[in-house]
């Protein structure tokens, strides 16, 4: 039986929309074992992994979300490490699942601007998922599984292409789909 959690919005937090649902629902089918939440936001991913017996890592570059996470989890009656990291800098050890919701938004700003680092991924709106795509690897176990959420602004079907990945789910929004992809 699936389980979701009860999320509350944090100041300054990515809230939970589409995209952080389309995600927690793969997450609640295909994660396993020792889990990475990375991106982490409010914990929706995460909280979802541990209610269904995973022992998860939370981790994102805001401390503010990381707040919310520990204090959703907490709402939640489940517990995990939490930790501040920019992408995998602070992360140690192996995962058998990771999860992940990177900014994927085309942005006006050049890389190097400060916009909302929640939502814009540079100009191509690619810029995080090209660096976790070249060092998630590095964090797996030898029998992992990946969930990555990517839009068709971003070329997803063509990563699912390249990597081998299915494509586990998939929500049409007014200007883009949004697709998870489930990388072994």
């Amino acid at each position: 039986m699936q389980v979701f959690p009860r999320i509350r919005s944090c100041g300054g937090v990515y809230g939970p929309r589409e995209d952080s649902d389309l995600l927690a629902d793969a997450v609640s089918r295909y994660a396993f074992g020792n889990m990475l939440d990375l991106g982490t936001g409010t914990g929706i991913a995460g909280i979802t992994a541990a209610m269904n017996g995973c022992a998860v890592t939370f981790a994102d570059i805001n401390p503010d979300a990381v707040e919310c996470a520990k204090a959703n989890a907490s709402d939640n009656k489940v517990e995990g490490k939490f930790i501040v990291s920019d992408m995998f800098s602070g992360i140690e050890g192996m995962f058998d699942t990771i999860a992940f919701n990177p900014p994927y938004l085309p942005s006006e700003q050049s890389d190097g601007a400060k916009g909302d680092i929640a939502l814009e991924g540079g100009g191509s709106g690619r810029k995080l998922i090209n660096i976790f795509l070249s060092g998630f690897k590095e964090h797996v176990t030898s029998n992992y599984a990946v969930l990555l959420l990517e839009s068709s602004l971003n070329d997803y079907e063509s990563d699912a292409d390249r990597l081998g990945a299915e494509i586990v789910a998939t929500k049409r929004m007014f200007f883009e789909e949004l697709a998870v992809l489930l990388i072994r």
